[in-house]
């Protein structure tokens, strides 16, 4: 039996070792562990403790772990009316219901484009594949007159309705589901299945990779936007973690010292659930990946 793309391989019973695969494979662990870098030092700088932060040539590892960064950045971002919770829940929850939504309003929009012969879907779609080719900068002033117009502003509202409709996001829905063959739709709707349970119980497990990769998308985009609450928002209890995180970073150039294990602390605090929920949907994004380059 002989392996292939292996670096050991078993021919006719012997063990035999594929130098060249194994090259190729040392090759690419010595490059994600470069690319690895900057995350490792960035979590072993968190826990640096003060007299570890300021050494020259700067150690990589931590050899005294501790959690005072976190303690000081708990007490440079709590004042006196609005508490450092405040701030960790803005942005969970205006994190999670933007997520949420997007993934249904995609979802269900696609759908309906996709597999039902809406009259003027067709300009709908060229509608959402024009958007595409404005960057988020060109619609703000647009969208901050409506977001205002309305009567949101300074309200969870106003960081919430204006990220729940992502044309990227009902692109690639649409996408997916577009491959989606019409006759398991027609031998469901034969069982007695309505709209809604076929949705639900049929379209939607078949499409996980396409939602599973807008949750990590629509995730990281939400957790580390500070531009919305600076646009619609002046009141500070209504600020999200990130742009909190800021004013740790900028008064770290006037008080180094005393703010640099916060700003460490911040950089942890903000990357670490990206990387959580990228490596738990990981196998998901992947297959996204897969099926992008193939031609239906």
């Amino acid at each position: 039996m002989r392996t292939n793309n292996s670096a050991f391989e078993i021919i006719n019973g012997k063990f035999h070792i594929n130098f060249r695969w194994l090259l190729v494979y040392t090759i690419m662990l010595a490059l994600v562990a470069f690319t690895a870098l900057p995350l490792v030092y960035l979590v072993s700088t968190a826990f640096k403790p003060f007299e570890e932060l300021f050494l020259f040539p700067p150690r990589f590892f931590v050899r005294r772990p501790t959690l005072k960064n976190f303690g000081d950045l708990v007490i440079s971002l709590s004042g006196t009316t609005v508490p450092f919770t405040r701030y960790i829940f803005n942005s969970v929850f205006i994190t999670i219901v933007n997520v949420t939504l997007t993934i249904l309003v995609s979802s269900m929009g696609a759908y309906a484009i996709s597999k039902h012969n809406i009259p003027g879907s067709k300009i709908v779609f060229g509608i959402v594949i024009a958007a595409l080719t404005f960057p988020g900068h060109v619609t703000s002033i647009p969208t901050y007159m409506t977001v205002a117009s309305l009567g949101l502003l300074n309200t969870y509202w106003a960081l919430i309705i204006p990220k729940i409709a992502v044309p990227y996001n009902f692109f690639l829905m649409k996408q997916f589901i577009d491959q989606f063959p019409n006759e398991l739709l027609e031998s469901a709707r034969m069982d007695g299945a309505n709209e809604w349970t076929t949705f639900w119980k049929i379209v939607m497990p078949a499409v996980k990779p396409a939602w599973a990769t807008l949750l990590v998308l629509s995730f990281t985009g939400n957790w580390n936007d500070s531009s919305a609450a600076l646009l619609y928002t002046n009141k500070q209890a209504m600020k999200v973690l990130p742009l909190a995180l800021q004013t740790i970073a900028g008064g770290a150039a006037a008080s180094s010292l005393a703010r640099a294990g916060a700003s460490a602390a911040a950089s942890f605090l903000m990357t670490a659930p990206t990387i959580i929920i990228f490596v738990t949907m990981q196998a998901q994004v992947m297959t996204t990946m897969a099926y992008s380059g193939i031609k239906s």
